[in-house]
């Protein structure tokens, strides 16, 4: 086993990649999709932290999180986050077939890979080239043509501020014959 060490700064912002075991492609069903809200709105009455983006793909999240000043417990919130997806969805999308023997002494489900991964934001550099990178993601996957036409993202929260123009990312169907550029 690895010795892994998360960073952890009080206060810190960082971005977090999860993704569904084995990749399954559930992440965006409408009862996940509900358990994630229920679960996050849950958690931040005790632990509190504000999500400056997001975006729900198939297979994968991506999301940064500022956490309060006197706080850098992030991985308390997810494995509570994940837990109550998992009670709540579990029984339909578990599958005996991806079960593993340890997975099944330890008591848990198919829905989630056991880890996730974090970085911790160093700079407003580093902030926007992550907060683009999640942004573009929808597009990155082929899961759409233009960004704004992804539904489950915090891309549209930002056009209305006007931090993104509506035609961010451009449009992958023209970029790729050429006429983008």
């Amino acid at each position: 086993m690895s010795d892994y060490r998360r960073a952890a700064v009080p206060g810190g912002t960082y971005f977090f990649t999860l993704v569904s075991e084995r990749r399954q492609p559930i992440l965006t069903e409408p009862d996940i999709r509900l358990a994630l809200r229920e679960a996050i709105e849950t958690v931040r009455l005790t632990q509190p932290f504000v999500i400056d983006a997001w975006v729900l793909l198939p297979d994968h999240l991506h999301a940064i999180w500022r956490l309060p000043p006197d706080d850098a417990d992030f991985s308390k919130r997810w494995r509570l986050i994940k837990r109550h997806v998992t009670h709540t969805c579990g029984s339909r999308y578990n599958r005996s077939d991806l079960l593993s023997h340890r997975r099944q002494t330890k008591g848990q489900g198919t829905l989630w890979q056991q880890r996730f991964w974090e970085h911790l934001i160093r700079d407003e550099r580093d902030y926007a080239r992550h907060f683009d990178y999640l942004h573009g993601n929808p597009l990155k996957h082929g899961l759409v043509t233009r960004v704004q036409d992804w539904p489950w993202s915090s891309f549209h929260r930002w056009v209305k501020q006007g931090i993104y123009p509506v035609d961010w990312g451009g449009d992958a169907s023209l970029d790729e014959l050429g006429v983008g550029e």
